[in-house]
């Protein structure tokens, strides 16, 4: 299967299995006009890191859970734990996240808005000038 092909099945962009090939991710073979093939295996595979890529995994864990994907003789705790590790940074993000939304919500609402040129949020972003979370 040609690489355009693949794109549409995948929902991956031409240049991105490009990239994977690059990297020796998913590499398809090249034919003799310098075309790259691959197979309904490799497609399944880059379908695999498309849904891996959509839930937030760098490629390394990509590269990790293809690799335990392919291994019949996985060991599903390893899988497990990648996926954990994946989640807590995930969360930890949301942690940061909701306290940069209080912090700016509190800046926000101490803002009186208006003509003055005394401003809540300008004076709260001062490094010097302690913002309540």
């Amino acid at each position: 299967m040609k690489i355009g092909e693949v794109a549409k099945l995948t929902d991956l962009s031409v240049k991105s299995i490009r990239y994977y090939h690059d990297i020796s991710l998913v590499e398809g073979r090249k034919n003799d006009n310098g075309y790259r093939e691959y197979s309904q295996k490799e497609v399944d595979s880059l379908g695999f890191i498309q849904h891996c890529r959509a839930l937030g995994f760098t490629l390394e864990d990509c590269k990790a859970l293809l690799d335990l994907q392919q291994n019949t003789d996985r060991n599903a705790a390893d899988v497990k734990a990648l996926a954990q590790h994946h989640l807590d940074d995930i969360e930890q993000k949301i942690d940061k996240l909701s306290n940069l939304s209080r912090q700016l919500r509190h800046l926000i609402k101490d803002c009186k808005g208006g003509k003055q040129p005394n401003c809540a949020i300008l004076n709260g972003l001062n490094p010097s000038t302690d913002v309540v979370a």
